[in-house]
């Protein structure tokens, strides 16, 4: 597929380029709270600038109704963008609309403009191709059909939209070095990992991951079960689980891979408990199988952390998905701690992918040039590794 390096060998001053950024940020009122993805579009951004661009971006925040709704505005993105790249962001009041034809209009070479969150428009996430393509002639009309789009949300290639899969089908189309890298380390994943290769799936459901789990299982060495997914298959081994997260119509399911692959499976033997869902809840470390009625497990006991840690740096290979206990709450933290300074303690090579693991990264504190390459994209990643499309990849291979 071409890339970002292609598109600026052939010259962008004065022209202007499309970039499909993930910018979907956690907010807490209009105050970021890890703006990591943020900070992994600028050097995408950044390059084209310098090289005198008219950088015109388009993003999601959150989950709108398909209208504008204020509480997923892209006005802090845009101004912790314009931070980062120590120069103005000029944030269009709409999608494809007037305020979006004046702020693209009045950009100079070199100068960036975000345009308001894409799923403003129902027409983004519409399963109707004409809707879809219908949005893509507006936002090529918007930036003109000399322009050309540079795909970097890695975070959505797994969804046939319009702004990340109809746009790169009617403008020259680029991969960003977010995406380039992306798919490159999954590839390597799929391919011949370096042994043993271990795999940390963590997080609140087995239906979530039962896809990538099974087309997994032939090709690791070893996966380890953490988060609010471990009491199903604790329950699926007859253990009670308290008031844990518990999903019944998933223990046979459960019971099937664990029968499948006993040898490969790694549970956990201890928990941290809490007697209700609260950062100031009571909690006590008890056996895997000797959780109390009414109790909740949120957390891997220390055993438990040892056992994997274990595991982990002695790998070649290891791919984690999933915190391994609620470490929003820093009594319930030290699990999922345990297990990412185990992946830095070792010498794999090692992704972390996306979403909520990205996170604690860097909630914890911990490094994050520990992790061979830190994923923007969990679901996306999710995909991939379970063999299915990614039509915001396939397209840009031209295969759509």
């Amino acid at each position: 597929m071409k890339n970002l390096d292609d598109l600026l060998s052939e010259g962008v001053r004065g022209r202007r380029v499309l970039v499909r950024a993930d910018l979907n940020v956690p907010l807490d009122g209009d105050k970021i709270t890890d703006d990591g993805r943020v900070r992994a579009s600028l050097p995408t951004i950044s390059k084209l600038s310098a090289a005198g661009a008219q950088v015109v971006v388009t993003a999601h925040l959150g989950r709108p109704k398909g209208e504008p709704d204020p509480q997923f505005s892209l006005a802090p993105v845009a101004a912790r963008l314009g931070e980062l790249l120590h120069a103005d962001v000029s944030l269009a009041g709409d999608l494809v609309g007037e305020s979006a034809k004046s702020t693209v209009a009045g950009l100079a070479d070199g100068g960036v403009a975000l345009l308001e969150n894409v799923r403003f428009d129902a027409r983004e996430t519409s399963k109707d191709d004409a809707e879809r393509e219908a949005l893509a002639a507006d936002l090529v009309a918007l930036v003109g059909d000399g322009a050309a789009f540079v795909s970097e949300g890695f975070g959505v290639v797994h969804r046939k939209q319009a702004s990340v899969y109809d746009v790169a089908k009617k403008l020259p189309a680029y991969a960003g070095g977010l995406v380039l890298a992306e798919v490159e380390v999954l590839r390597t994943l799929t391919g011949d990992p370096k042994r043993p290769y271990a795999v940390v799936l963590g997080g609140s459901k087995v239906s979530d991951k039962l896809g990538v789990i099974k087309a997994l299982l032939p090709k690791v060495d070893k996966l380890l079960i953490g988060g609010g997914m471990a009491y199903t298959f604790l329950a699926a081994q007859g253990h009670g689980v308290g008031s844990s997260l518990l999903q019944e119509d998933q223990i046979d399911n459960t019971k099937a891979l664990l029968a499948e692959a006993a040898d490969k499976i790694v549970l956990p033997v201890d928990i941290v408990a809490g007697d209700r869902f609260a950062a100031d809840a009571e909690k006590r470390t008890v056996d895997a199988d000797a959780i109390p009625e009414g109790w909740m497990g949120l957390d891997i006991g220390p055993r438990s952390v040892e056992q994997f840690a274990e595991i982990l740096r002695g790998a070649g290979t290891v791919f984690w998905n999933g915190p391994a206990g609620v470490f929003e709450f820093p009594a319930f933290a030290e699990g999922t701690r345990g297990i990412a300074q185990a992946i830095v303690d070792s010498e794999a090579f090692s992704v972390v992918g996306g979403g909520d693991s990205a996170a604690a990264v860097r909630t914890l504190g911990l490094p994050e040039d520990g992790f061979s390459h830190i994923s923007t994209g969990g679901g996306a990643s999710l995909e991939y590794l379970e063999g299915k499309d990614l039509p915001g990849v396939q397209v840009l291979e031209g295969d759509a």
